[in-house]
């Protein structure tokens, strides 16, 4: 798998979730609007604008937006860096026609918090601050230069006229101040607005794409467990099944055994596979037993470096033609511990899995655990032939299997690596395979448990 802390470059996908298609449906709506605020101001209005210029502003936007369509409709991802320069274009021609129209005098000069507010609901934080400082900037400037809002003309006039009347004389007098301070406040208005929007909506939006991480974990959690749930159904059933045919089969081995006795070779390899059926038998007892049974009931204290020498010894029964190197090292006297069953089974799987990667080869399967107060890690070494790419990525995932079908051991079926990492993850813990980085080669299973949860 890759490595935790590697960032592949956000990409959005296409479609109704890409927020540039969002973008392009409001940058329609921004056009047809700025064309009729222009036809009414000049017309109805009568308020001499500079109708050439702004009128190339808003064709080039429309422009623009029918490029982007296109773009979109070619199916190419979009970037975060790409939306940003599509908000700070839209914010460069609202600057450019509110230079013609009066500066930050305009009445619409407040349109300049859309781009910000965008930019916090679709992007990361960094990228919303940027506009937020683009947006200032603009509107700063038009405070200084911009050709001034000519007088309106028709029945706009006629209203200015009356409440100039209505000011009584003083008040009209000293309206260029007034309105001058009224600029300066609405400056500052929109300082602090374009922070306060930007700030919460980028804590609003990043809160939101947390929840929606915690649901996607939470949803692949219950789908992992109802695997497992089924995965349990089908072992109870196949256990009360097995129990006839492997009775039948020790029956059949005591036969062979009595009528081979004085055959040496033949009574070794009876014995061996008396084992097996044996084994078979006890572990089938174990599953049945402890249906039903809580996990305080099923608990066994010992300490740990007794239960780990317990549980070689058991899988050294299991397969025992596998060569194993053991090394336990922490602190004595070791802690005591209380694991169930399922512990035991998640690391025998592992075991078994370190044991067919390793093959034919004469080195012998290690299997090295330390421990402190706080953790306990055990690491199985193999000197199989490694992990590939493809198997790296979906190592984990259910039914995948890396062994290899032989005449001498069938292939897997993909569940025991799936089945471990979902106990050890249960006990607070975590799998992890890699490749070895020594000379000899290989595989490394490394499982890390809180000792906080074995503590008896």
């Amino acid at each position: 798998m890759p490595p935790a802390n590697h960032r592949q470059p956000p990409f959005f996908l296409t479609g109704t979730a890409n927020p540039l298609v969002r973008l392009v449906m409001l940058r329609r709506i921004e056009v047809l609007m700025q064309a009729i605020v222009l036809v009414l101001a000049v017309t109805w209005l009568g308020i001499p604008l500079e109708v050439v210029p702004m009128s190339a502003l808003i064709a080039l936007l429309a422009a623009v937006n029918l490029i982007t369509q296109w773009r979109l409709d070619k199916g190419a991802p979009v970037s975060e860096n790409e939306i940003l320069l599509h908000l700070a274009f839209d914010a460069g021609i609202l600057g450019l026609l509110l230079y013609f129209a009066g500066g930050s005098a305009n009445p619409f000069v407040s349109l300049f918090l859309l781009p910000p507010t965008l930019a916090a609901a679709m992007l990361p934080a960094r990228h919303a601050w940027a506009m937020a400082a683009i947006t200032l900037a603009a509107y700063t400037s038009l405070i200084f230069w911009n050709l001034p809002l000519p007088s309106p003309r028709g029945d706009l006039a006629e209203l200015d006229a009356l409440l100039a009347r209505a000011t009584a004389g003083g008040e009209h007098a000293g309206h260029s101040n007034s309105f001058a301070l009224h600029v300066l406040g609405m400056w500052l208005n929109f300082v602090i607005s374009v922070g306060v929007v930007v700030f919460f909506l980028t804590r609003m939006a990043a809160a939101l794409k947390d929840r929606e991480r915690q649901l996607a974990a939470a949803r692949e959690a219950t789908l992992r467990n109802e695997q497992i749930l089924a995965l349990g159904t089908l072992a109870a059933g196949a256990a009360h099944q097995l129990g006839t045919p492997l009775g039948t089969m020790a029956i059949v081995i005591r036969e062979l055994q009595l009528s081979h006795e004085n055959d040496p070779e033949i009574r070794e390899d009876l014995t061996l596979l008396r084992e097996q059926v044996d084994r078979c038998k006890q572990t089938i007892s174990q599953i049945l037993a402890s249906t039903g049974q809580s996990r305080d009931e099923s608990l066994r204290s010992m300490t740990l470096d007794a239960y780990l020498h317990r549980l070689l010894d058991e899988w050294q029964i299991i397969r025992p033609h596998a060569l194993l190197s053991v090394a336990l090292q922490g602190t004595q006297p070791a802690p005591l511990i209380a694991a169930d069953r399922t512990l035991e089974q998640a690391i025998l799987n592992l075991l078994d899995n370190a044991a067919d990667a390793n093959g034919a080869s004469q080195e012998a399967l290690r299997f090295a655990a330390n421990w402190d107060g706080e953790t306990c890690r055990i690491e199985i070494l193999d000197c199989g032939p490694g992990l590939n790419v493809d198997a790296a990525e979906r190592l984990g995932d259910m039914y995948f299997s890396t062994k290899a079908i032989t005449p001498e051991r069938p292939g897997g079926i993909g569940i025991g690596l799936f089945l471990s990492n979902a106990t050890v993850e249960r006990f607070g813990g975590k799998v992890e395979l890699f490749n070895r980085t020594d000379r000899r080669g290989g595989a490394c299973t490394r499982v890390t448990l809180p000792m906080s949860r074995l503590k008896a």
